[in-house]
Order: structure tokens, then sequence, then C-alpha cells
């Protein structure tokens, strides 16, 4: 029987534990073979028989857009979606500083190794070692891919690639193209996918969104998508389902994600039994444009490349509203190199974050409300001359201009940490299978690289790895191996989810009460960033929960979504994506109040070290926490997490 986890009187069960998971389709043996290892028992599909096959992908971002290209060259038949107008609209197109990869042009010392040990240490011992050393391992491919096709990645005077640091490492590994990476890499991506939709091999569904799973004999054969312009539902099968829908992020309202980005995809896919896999560890990200106001709606990333020539500080003296250019030096606290002396401005993201967090409940934050820190370019102008900073960070500090209407080659930037990446995601095994079989899950929906914190630059790394080469070969695999029926769109499944999916949306639009989702919305992600974000405490989480539930009993009276079904209704999305955030809100605040350690981007203020940095709890928390959805309680499924190549260690970046 499962075990029931109380915490608190009078708060009920919140989960109960149910039997451990392992990841069966990992190999064993030396892991720099693994990965070769596990493609060639990988069965194949003959090329003539790949036609006769149909893979549904959901998404067109890094990932989404890598797999249906990859794929459809390859000879199956691909129907993809996204909810944007087009691919080149996915929201991979706003990454900014660069994609790891493990190439050492600079001869600085780096190696497949060294990537996969600074992942594996930057996400805060929280990963599989076997999954990050093939990430680390395929970096190099990306990087020939990509340049292959035309990705205009910074060069040297001499025309050889460019690289610059980032985040957790000290080598320079993160080639770049100045600050539009990820609009160069979808490019790159989007003409691939383009070239798949002309010959036929892809059918391109935009401005179409999935809202549920088909599951049919406990195999994923399909979706429910609603056509956004027309309102039309409308059932797809296949034999395989792909889900690039990227992360959770906007579930607190306020984040650099695009406001589009939501989890309805994977939480569909929860609810007809994927796990889902680490909720509660989010990304902050240290350097965002502060918040302005109470009417801002979304918050801008300034990529973490910056740190590699902005010194961050803040005044030595609380409540000190000078200009920066009244502040001398000796009264500057340039505090991460103060802190950090090893790695200065380019310590880990979580890290960073909560040191300016610290500075600013101090009393030394800058501009509007002391919520903010300076990343001031001052030294770098002075050392290279304002042309090279332009040349390197012009479309940043142009954007940055254009948002605040300060010239930062002339003043300080004010940052401050926001949400940006979500380290959890659907649980999926070695093969990137989720646990329902037939459904895989790519880039950031799924859970397997990062840990407990991502290194910068690779987001970018992991979709492309994961779109290009790991998920091909293992979609072979699942068809080859597996006696698959056919299925019509009159089977009773597929009309019982399309009546679910239907009766949602009519139920949305009944209620007619007198509150927008927006306002939801915020207020959700209000009590979530407050009680569940870069600080968590057992007390702070046990009042999220007690909230969430009543705000969405309050959601289901009150909210009113004007129009119909049956036409463009962005009220309607809206509402029905809000209602997700709502659930799975919930999850993730369980999530942080069962794992009573902090690590990486989970900081429990109640587990630190003197210092105040994130203190681990190895002997019952080494693992990866698996959520099975049950409509109550959900249940607690542990893999437990082995490490035999890097040592597990407290984190030391000073």
């Amino acid at each position: 029987m499962p075990e029931t986890t109380s915490l608190g009187s009078g708060g009920g069960s919140y989960w109960t534990v149910g039997d451990d998971i392992v990841d069966t389709a990992a190999p064993d043996g030396p892991i720099e073979t693994r990965w070769d290892r596990r493609k060639f028992a990988a069965k194949l599909v003959n090329p003539a028989n790949r036609r006769r096959h149909t893979v549904i992908v959901v998404g067109t971002g890094l990932a989404g857009g890598a797999a249906g290209a990859t794929l459809a060259e390859q000879g199956y038949k691909v129907i993809q979606f996204c909810f944007q107008d087009s691919p080149r609209r996915a929201h991979s197109i706003a990454a900014q500083g660069g994609i790891n990869a493990a190439k050492n042009y600079r001869n600085d010392g780096d190696s497949v190794y060294r990537l996969f040990y600074d992942t594996v240490k930057g996400g805060d011992f929280r990963a599989r070692e076997s999954n990050v050393y093939r990430l680390a391992q395929i970096s190099t491919q990306i990087i020939d891919q990509c340049v292959a096709q035309g990705v205009p990645f910074a060069r040297e005077y001499s025309g050889l690639l460019d690289t610059r640091s980032f985040g957790g490492v000290q080598v320079q590994r993160t080639f770049y193209a100045r600050g539009q990476t990820g609009q160069q890499l979808l490019i790159g991506a989007y003409q691939a996918l383009s070239r798949q939709i002309d010959a036929g091999g892809v059918e391109i569904h935009p401005r179409t969104e999935m809202l549920d799973l088909i599951v049919i004999d406990g195999r994923a054969r399909g979706i429910v998508a609603r056509d956004l312009v027309t309102g039309k539902i409308t059932p797809y099968l296949a034999d395989a389902v792909v889900l690039a829908t990227g992360g959770y992020g906007n579930v607190f309202f306020l984040s650099t994600n695009a406001k589009g980005s939501n989890t309805t995809a994977t939480w569909r896919a929860h609810r007809r039994g994927a796990l889902f896999a680490n909720p509660c560890y989010t990304q902050i990200h240290p350097t965002c444009i502060p918040r302005s106001g109470e009417y801002q709606g979304k918050l801008t990333l300034m990529s973490e490349s910056l740190r590699n020539d902005g010194r961050i500080w803040v005044p030595k003296q609380k409540g000190d509203t000078r200009s920066p250019d009244q502040i001398p030096e000796a009264e500057r606290d340039y505090y991460l190199e103060r802190i950090y002396p090893a790695f200065g401005n380019l310590v880990p993201r979580d890290i960073a974050s909560r040191a300016a967090k610290y500075q600013c409940d101090d009393g030394r934050g800058v501009g509007p409300g002391g919520l903010g820190v300076y990343l001031d370019f001052a030294d770098a102008i002075k050392r290279m001359g304002e042309d090279k900073v332009r040349e390197k960070y012009g479309n940043l500090f142009e954007m940055y201009e254009r948002i605040t209407g300060e010239d930062p080659y002339k003043v300080p930037m004010r940052i401050y940490p926001a949400v940006h990446y979500t380290m959890g995601g659907l649980w999926v095994d070695y093969d990137l299978q989720s646990s329902i079989p037939g459904m895989f899950v790519i880039g950031e929906a799924n859970f397997s690289d990062h840990g407990a914190n991502r290194l910068g630059a690779s987001a970018l790394m992991q979709g492309l790895a994961d779109g290009y080469f790991v998920l091909p070969p293992m979609i072979g695999n699942y068809i080859a191996s597996t006696k698959l029926g056919s299925v019509s769109l009159d089977d009773p499944t597929v009309t019982s989810v399309v009546g679910e999916v239907t009766g949602r949306l009519g139920r949305l639009l009944e209620i007619n009460g007198d509150r927008t989702p927006d306002s939801f919305h915020r207020e959700l992600g209000e009590l979530i960033w407050d009680e569940c974000g870069m600080g968590r405490t057992e007390a702070g989480l046990r009042k999220a929960l007690a909230r969430i539930p009543e705000l969405r009993e309050e959601f289901w009276r009150r909210v009113k979504v004007p129009g119909d079904s049956g036409e463009l209704n962005q009220s309607l999305e809206k509402a029905n994506r809000i209602a997700d955030f709502l659930e799975f809100g919930e999850l993730l605040c369980i999530d942080a109040l069962h794992r009573a350690e902090s690590c990486g981007g989970h900081f429990r203020e109640e587990s630190q070290t003197p210092d105040g940095e994130a203190l681990r709890d190895d002997e019952r928390f080494a693992y990866a926490a698996a959520w099975e959805y049950t409509g109550g309680a959900p249940v607690l499924h542990r893999e437990p997490l082995q490490f035999d190549y890097v040592h597990l260690a407290q984190r030391n970046y000073s």
C-alpha cells in the first residue's frame, strides 16, 4: 500500500508514496560508450517502411523543429503543430547568449568530460550521469550541423568560430551569434523544416493548439487540437507522439517567457498517465530588467553573456540613492567578485540570483523599490573601446535602452532576477520516452539533463541534441519493436477525448462570471513567486497549498470568457491554459514542500549553509521525484540517482 504523507495539523494528505522507478533504457558499462552502444542496440526501420508510419510532433521550437525536419528527412510522415502563426515565432527565438559545445577551440582545457562534469555540478548533483554525458558528447556535432546549415556564428578575425564564457564554468565553450543565437539557430532548424514541408514530408498546422492526448491500449496514438482561428476541434492519429512544447515558467505570471508559453500539452499528458518530474526545479535568471510597475505582464531577459564583461555591484551604504556615477569605487561592493573570487561574475545562475536578492533584502538595492543591482560596462568600454563592446553586445544594449530609456554605454544597466527556465518536466527514460509508451518528450518539456539548475547556454544545446540526434533513432527503435494496431477516428476513445475537450471549453464559456482570466493568472503567479520563488519555506508552501485550491474553485465559479468556441477567441485560449496552471501550480508547491533540502534553483530557507548557500541532503533526496496523477493526492515515485563518475560534494565556486 502507498505510504500517506501529511504535513501540518488540518493540512490533509498532500501526497502518497508509491514504488521506486528505474530507467530501464539506460545502458550500463563505461559512460563514454553508453550512447554508441544504445544506438547500435536500437532496432531500425527499413527506409521503405518509414513512409508507412506517422509521427505527430507538437511544437516547432529548436527541439520540435529539429525533430520534425529530421524525422521527415528519414522518410516518416510527420504531422506538426504550433500555436504561433509560423514556426519562426517559437519562443526559442528569444534565446540570446549562446550554445555550449565541448570543442576546445580555445585550447583552455575543455573536453567532453569537463562539460559533463560542469553540467552535473552546476545542476547540484540532481541529474542523471548517463543523460548528461550523452549531451556533452553530442554538443560537438551540433555546431557542425548548424554551421552546415549556414548559422552565422560569430568568428574571430582569422575566420575561426569565436567563443565566450557563461556562468558556472572556467573555460570559453559558448558559441554565439551576437545576442541573437536562438533566433539564428531557429532559422536554421526552420529552413530544414520548411524543406520538408515543401517536399510533402511534413504536414504543418500553425495556429493550432494541442488540448489533449489520445491514449489507446496504453499507448499514445494521437492528440486532440483546436484551430485557434476557426475554433474547430479535430483529433489526429499517429504511431507515436512527440511533445516539444517548452516549459512551465509562466505559472509565475511574470517571467521571461513569451506570453503564449504554457503547460497545457504536458499537463494534459500528465493527466493521461505521464509522470511529471521535479516540477519545483525552476530557474531564476539573474540578468533581467527589473519590474517597472503593476501594469507589467512580462519581464525581459538580458543575456547572461553580459556577465563576461559587465561587473555587478551595489552601493556599500544602505539606502544610497545617488546616481551611480556619483558613487566612487571605494563605496561600491562588487559582491560576486568578493564572495566568489574564482568565478566572480560568472557563478551559476542560481547563486548569482540569490546573491542579488540578499543585497536587495539588506537594503543595498538600486532603482525603484530597491529591487535591482548594477551591471556596469564602464571598465569594459575603457579596456576594449565602445566599438568592440557594441560589436559583441550592441543589439542587447539597444533593447535595454528601448525598454528603460537609459543608455547602458553611459550608465550601468539595472538588473534583477526573474523566472526564466524550468528544469522539471515530464519524466522520460534514456530514450526520451515518457511513462506512456509511444509518447516522447524533448527539449525543455522533459526533465532529463539539467538537474536542479541549468548552466547558461545549455538550453539550446539540449533542444538541438534531442531533436536532431537523440530522438530519431529512438523513435525508430520504438516503431520497430512495437506491434501497432490500426486506429480510426471513430474509435470510442477518440470520441470520448474529443467530447471531454469540447465539454471543458463549453464549461468555461458558460460560467460568465465577473473576473478576467488574467486576474486569476496574476494572483496565482504572485502567490507562487512569493512562496515558491527564490526562497521557499515550509510555512510559505503550506500557505500556497491552502490558497491554490480556493483560487481554483473561485476560477471555475467566477471567470468570465466572452465570445464562443467557434471563432478566434483569445480569452478562451487564456482561460483554458490558466485552468491548467491552477492545477499544475499545486503540484509545483507539493514537490517543493516534499523536498526538504536546498539544491540549485530550489532553495529551502530551512536548509542552508552558514554562508547562505544551498545545503543538499543526499542521504534523503538524491533522487528524481516523478509524480503520478490521481485526481486527488498525487503519488510520488522516486528514481534514485547514482553517481559513479562525479563525486558528490558541496558546490564551491569561491
